[in-house]
């Protein structure tokens, strides 16, 4: 929509809203800025007519309740409002399930991925009335970890029904596969990212971890490929699929610093902590992340996983 064009809609509907009569269409014209020609000059009738007529069909596709009516038997045409009551929102009120959810869904937007859409949410959702507090009850609320560069495009894939193709280093394998995937939802389970939906290669349903996923994550055709079928269970597809067997790491830790990877500890001694894990990557990436707040001290592994990542980050020397 042209810039011009949006600003005359804005227009009409603060007209509209702020008068209890009908306004007949002569009378919008010469109250609501934008419906002149592009000089300047007053449109013909004929310019007018067409604007106004696309205009009307917009707000009622937005579904803005544009009320067509005369104040009286001696009005000879139409005239249009927008009650206030019908336009704006009712107060929103979560009960107790949705209110959590809400404020799970505020503490993992505090990614740095995702930080920017879940602040115009809450944004719109405190403008409507509703107090959200995403960090109350933090022992209540588990820590998500969404700082995995393959998130975001995949929730944006599975929302619009977009094919995707990535390549994919399962479990036992030292070579990614390219596996191509009609994704049908992303969920965390036990505090790991999972995509599940169709894999097309394999041609069955599948499950796929995002922290092994190598590379970035490509769209395939448009939107609205594919439908998700009816009454399918991720969550059993992903805790259904074959169990990895948990390895265990002990990471030296400073004082006071490295707080996630405290929250996800087994145990903690003499600032060493033991943590159970199978992905390599996903856990390399908090360490990272710690900065000089954290060493591994074992698996050799996971420790070159971690200046392998450290060294990406940092570019070349010299």
């Amino acid at each position: 929509m042209a810039a011009r064009r949006a600003e005359r809609l804005v227009n009409l509907v603060i007209c509209l809203l702020s008068t209890r009569q009908f306004l007949t269409a002569e009378r919008i014209r010469d109250a609501v800025p934008g419906y002149e020609a592009a000089d300047g000059a007053k449109a013909t009738d004929e310019a007018f007519k067409r604007m106004f007529e696309r205009d009307k069909a917009e707000l009622r596709d937005l579904g803005i309740p544009l009320e067509t009516g005369r104040n009286s038997h001696f009005d000879a045409e139409d005239g249009y409002r927008i009650r206030r009551r019908d336009y704006e929102l009712p107060a929103i009120e979560f009960d107790a399930a949705e209110a959590a959810a809400v404020g799970l869904a505020a503490r993992l937007w505090q990614s740095a991925t995702l930080g920017e859409p879940a602040r115009q949410a809450l944004i719109k959702l405190r403008a409507a009335g509703t107090d959200v507090r995403a960090a109350d009850a933090p022992g209540a609320v588990p820590q998500l970890d969404a700082s995995d560069p393959a998130l975001p495009p995949l929730l944006a894939a599975s929302r619009s029904a977009t094919v995707v193709r990535f390549d994919y280093t399962k479990a036992g394998s030292s070579a990614p596969e390219t596996r191509t995937l009609e994704p049908w939802g992303v969920l965390s389970w036990r505090r790991r990212w999972y995509v599940a939906g169709f894999d097309r290669d394999r041609d069955q349903p599948r499950s796929f971890r995002l922290g092994r996923i190598i590379g970035s994550v490509q769209t395939v055709g448009g939107p609205g490929a594919f439908e998700r079928p009816d009454h399918v269970d991720l969550l059993d597809m992903v805790a259904g699929a074959q169990p990895e067997r948990d390895r265990v790491a002990r990471i030296q830790v400073s004082e006071g610093g490295a707080g996630q990877l405290r929250r996800i500890a087994r145990s903690e001694r003499d600032g060493v902590l033991t943590v159970d894990f199978t992905d390599t990557g996903w856990l390399a990436r908090l360490v990272a992340g710690s900065g000089a707040a954290a060493r591994v001290i074992e698996p050799a592994d996971l420790a070159a996983a971690v200046v392998e990542r450290l060294r990406a980050v940092a570019g070349p020397v010299g």
